[in-house]
């Protein structure tokens, strides 16, 4: 067996077919003894030493004996929705469960595995050991051929040689999921699974022999895993079996999809196709309507602001210290968008300050600074200072969009020209390494501009700032680096391995969401400018990825935990990466207005949905009255939507008693970039983004009739985008939501609202007002 705690390395995909039933008695393992001879479901019960598989016994037509106990097991369903009822049917088991077990023969490791959010590629990465954010050796340093390297996590065998195996619990995963893509075989299999049963959440294990030719998908109940992975780690999981005496039963339920495809991409396509085909829809509650988000997090951005011995800027995190891009700084886009006077003379501070006080030689931004002045290193070397190449790119798009912002409100006098030069010099920087070495690289050097650490997307939303900065400076050398740049990453990265990596700064190159987030926003802002449908087809491939990130249903917390008590749900959490085994209320950071774009442009509502999720299940952790999360104020929220043991058993559903800046941004810029409610005048759809319900009554001479109920106990303020077939093909600028009209609903109203052609607010008309006795001042919980 791989001993995942001390970092050996992974790759993985199979056949399928199956038969059910098969074998005997086995020990220690998952996969079948002896070996089957094709693809099989096995019904098993497992008897447990401690936290390990001591025995397992196969059913056999319906039926198993163990030393102690009886046991029948019925099927009810079909090939694709499988429907298990196991009983013990006389005795008594102790520390026991029972599993089914997905086996397949003619196995390659060549093979993509996938559970979402924790593992992709079966984690076939080189791995370090030393926990979260682990030190770099310096053998990673300035090598081009530096193998993607992640932290230690569950993965499978890079190399033949030895049995490994990858233990979790649903609790790990996005969505209850286990799936393989087999390139030798072009067919891909998606097995999905319940969170949970009677006996708590189910074990996800995948086991491979050590020849790398056989592989056992297993789900079982209870859920017992000898190791528990955690941020970078594992630690023993403390899993027992359960006690079971005569006529206990226990039900599993499956989804399994074989189909053919034609690579990763359209396997991933494939997956987010189906990934409520077993939990069904989820149900985003109505709470917080996002103009009062607005009006909650707005103050809390104010009071981040600080006057430091260093310069003036934002507090992007819980010190007095600054910090570039990633957790929100310089990015604060919101707080020049509300058109604040003194608001915005801050962010012309702040411009001030990171054009003066961060900006390399090589044209490249150091990624932080104390307030006292002391550059931050985000990695290091013999004295030399590295800095994130996310947080560049971050910088370099929050440039443009501020000077767009700027200009849209008719401030464009107030953009300084040494702002304008220190953009440029980013951009050509950008480019220049781009000739120089075919990728952005992780952590380069600010003072040489050369790349520290290579191969990883920590450049993934570097294309989207190189159009706008093609568009501003109307050099279109940009636009040709963000074409090849995009198209490689997403041609190495998606095409041929199905992750993107290396974005966060507190991992290595693990795979993570953001990466991905931010490669389809580039892939966006390209077709923004190019129209090529090239890039739609690659958005749609990313939106899929990015899905595999996110939370696809309400998890059931425990009912004990602060999610509970809420009656939260978390449907569109999102986790960050392999590494943090955790979810978070948004993207880290971003609206996700991309997401929107894709849907406007492909009339797809999944993608609609997908965003909608994020924003509502961002609102869910958002601490308000009568719904406190975690208890920093209202219209505070943090980075923890617990659904796994990474931080302890009794961390699951619970929230930190803190804030972070990054996710109050991400509210604020959903709240403000994405339309409460789009509406096609030509066609009548109404897709609704915001926490009220909307409908269209009937079409008019050029125009349409909307009705909007706000159930919420709060006013709210609707912004409105409507438009026509004609509106629907054109591009939508960065600021186009400066201009959407808003549509005010009182607390527990209806308003009629009619919108002509060209999508301008002709008149509202209030059809229901709230009654005298409502009280709303509190959230139903």
């Amino acid at each position: 067996m791989a001993d995942h705690r001390t970092g050996k390395w992974g790759k993985g995909a199979a056949s399928m077919a199956f038969l059910v039933l098969f074998g005997s008695a086995s020990a220690a393992d998952w996969l079948p003894k002896p070996p089957a001879g094709k693809d099989q479901v096995r019904l098993l019960v497992c008897q447990y030493e401690g936290s390990r598989l001591a025995t397992s016994h196969t059913f056999s037509n319906g039926e198993a004996h163990t030393g102690s106990g009886k046991w029948t097991c019925t099927r009810r369903g079909s090939r694709k929705a499988l429907d298990f009822t196991f009983r013990l049917k006389s005795g008594v088991e102790t520390n026991a469960g029972v599993a089914v077990a997905f086996d397949f023969v003619g196995w390659s490791a060549k093979s993509y595995v996938l559970v979402p959010a924790v593992v992709y590629n079966g984690n076939r990465l080189h791995a370090l050991g030393g926990g979260y954010m682990p030190e770099y050796p310096r053998s990673m340093y300035f090598d081009p051929k530096l193998p993607v390297t992640m932290s230690n996590n569950p993965r499978l065998a890079l190399e033949p040689g030895s049995v490994s195996r990858i233990e979790l619990l649903t609790g790990n995963a996005a969505t209850p999921a286990m799936a393989f893509y087999s390139p030798l075989r072009k067919r891909g299999f998606i097995l999905l699974c319940d969170q949970n049963t009677r006996l708590g959440n189910n074990g996800l294990i995948i086991e491979e022999n050590a020849a790398q030719d056989r592989v056992s998908f297993v789900v079982s109940a209870p859920g017992v895993r000898e190791q528990a992975a955690g941020f970078g780690g594992f630690s023993p999981s403390g899993d027992q079996g359960a006690t079971w005496k005569a006529g206990d039963t226990l039900r599993m339920r499956f989804r399994v999809y074989e189909f053919t495809a034609t690579g990763i991409p359209s396997f991933l396509e494939k997956f987010m196709a189906v990934r409520k085909g077993l939990t069904g829809p989820n149900h985003p509650r109505d709470l917080v309507p996002m103009s009062q988000m607005v009006k909650m997090i707005v103050p809390r951005f104010k009071k981040r602001w600080t006057e430091a011995p260093v310069g003036s800027y934002y507090l992007p995190e819980n010190s007095p210290d600054f910090q570039l891009g990633w957790v929100s700084g310089f990015m604060q886009t919101p707080l020049l968008a509300i058109d604040d006077p003194v608001e915005r003379d801050h962010m012309c501070q702040q411009l001030d300050f990171v054009v003066g006080k961060l900006q390399g030689k090589s044209g490249f931004f150091f990624g932080g600074i104390t307030a006292d002045g002391r550059i931050r290193a985000d990695r290091s070397l013999d004295g030399r200072v590295f800095a994130l190449v996310r947080k560049n790119g971050d910088a370099l798009t929050s440039f443009f969009k501020l000077f767009a912002i700027l200009k849209a409100q008719g401030h464009a006098g107030r953009i300084k020209v040494s702002w304008e030069t220190s953009a440029r010099r980013l951009a050509q920087a950008f480019v220049d390494v781009w000739h120089k070495a075919g990728e952005f690289g992780q952590y380069l050097d600010p003072n040489t501009g050369e790349i520290a650490v290579y191969n990883s997307d920590s450049g993934a939303v570097v294309p989207a700032g190189l159009v706008l900065a093609s568009q501003y400076f109307h050099d279109p050398s940009y636009l040709q680096v963000a074409r090849e740049s995009a198209t490689r990453m997403y041609e190495r990265d998606v095409v041929r391995h199905g992750f993107t990596g290396g974005y966060s700064g507190d991992t290595s190159q693990d795979p993570d969401a953001d990466s991905t987030y931010a490669l389809l926003d580039s892939c966006m802002t390209l077709y923004g400018a190019t129209r090529e449908a090239a890039w739609i087809k690659r958005a749609r491939v990313l939106a899929s990825l990015g899905a595999t990130w996110t939370l696809s249903y309400d998890y059931q917390f425990p009912p004990q935990s602060d999610i509970a008590r809420i009656g939260g749900h978390m449907a569109g959490a999102v986790w960050a990466s392999a590494q943090n085994k955790h979810a978070a209320p948004g993207i880290c950071t971003a609206s996700g207005d991309y997401l929107f774009k894709l849907f406007r442009a492909t009339g797809d509502v999944r993608y609609a949905e997908l965003l909608r999720d994020i924003q509502h299940a961002h609102t869910e952790a958002t601490d308000m009255p009568g719904h406190r999360t975690t208890g920093a104020g209202y219209g505070s929220s943090m980075e923890r939507i617990q659904p796994t043991d990474g931080e302890g058993k009794g961390a699951i559903g619970n929230f930190i008693h803190t804030q972070n800046a990054w996710t109050e941004l991400n509210g604020l810029m959903m709240a403000m970039e994405t339309p409460g409610i789009y509406v096609r005048t030509d066609t009548g759809r109404v897709t609704v983004f915001d926490h009220v319900t909307a409908k269209a009554l009937r079409h008019i001479k050029n125009g349409i009739v909307l009705e909007i109920t706000n159930q919420t106990p709060y006013l709210a303020k609707v912004s409105v985008f409507a438009e026509g077939k004609a509106g629907a093909t054109q591009p939508l600028p960065y600021t186009a939501y400066l201009d959407w009209p808003q549509v005010e609903v009182a607390a527990g109203s209806t308003v009629q609202v009619v919108i002509n052609s060209i999508g301008n607010i002709v008149s509202t008309t209030i059809v229901e007002a709230p009654p005298e006795s409502a009280e709303f001042g509190s959230i139903r919980p």
